[in-house]
């Protein structure tokens, strides 16, 4: 079951832009970290691939990928996390999930996180 929500994915063009939300009001007034990971279409989940991780004293780290590209922001008030994605390209789609744990820690193992989002799917078009 999933304890994050997520939405946002969604169908795009080439250069197009989307917004991934995550919403976590389990880790509010916690030291937590998120990442970010996508999941090629029609693979395994141990094929997820890290995207980008934050912390709640605003540490960041992306992936070669997606920086530049990819910018994580915060709204503490709904306790959710966004994602926007700009310049996308159609290697781009997968579905995308959020991740959280306790603890700033920037970690890229999908292993060492402790409740995942349901996913949503994003799929870039040329």
């Amino acid at each position: 079951q999933a304890r994050l929500v997520e939405s946002g994915g969604g169908s795009v063009q080439t250069v197009g832009s989307l917004r991934h939300s995550c919403a976590a009001a389990k880790y509010t007034g916690s030291s937590y970290s998120v990442g970010w990971f996508l999941q090629p279409h029609r693979e395994a989940r141990e094929a997820r691939e890290w995207v980008a991780v934050n912390n709640s004293v605003g540490d960041t780290v992306y992936a070669a990928s997606v920086k530049c590209r990819f910018t994580i922001s915060e709204d503490s008030s709904k306790y959710t996390l966004y994602l926007p994605m700009n310049s996308l390209k159609p290697e781009d789609s997968a579905i995308y999930y959020c991740a959280a744990r306790t603890g700033l820690r920037l970690t890229r193992q999908q292993w060492e996180y402790d409740d995942w989002g349901q996913g949503t799917q994003v799929t870039v078009s040329s």
